[in-house]
């Protein structure tokens, strides 16, 4: 009975460990300079080979393509608008 109950608090006190680790890797991923980091990654690998530090010229030149769109669609609306 008394290894049963060592062995059982054992068990709870591994758990306990176990549960506050999870925890602090959770409130380590859900930190906002956490997230805001992962996403700065996440959007320079878009247009920067990490491995190699290369730029993707073909990504940098379709962002660029995008806001040329938007600047010239607004220009016209403004136009039109007045």
């Amino acid at each position: 009975m008394t290894q049963d109950m060592s062995a059982l608090e054992r068990e709870i006190e591994e758990t306990r460990e176990r549960l506050a680790s999870t925890i602090d890797q959770l409130a380590y991923r859900a930190h906002p300079k956490t997230i805001i980091g992962r996403q700065v990654t996440t959007l320079k690998a878009h247009f920067v080979d990490l491995d190699t530090g290369e730029p993707r010229t073909d990504n940098i030149l379709q962002a660029a393509g995008i806001v040329v769109g938007v600047v010239v669609l607004l220009g016209i609306v403004r136009k039109v608008a007045r």
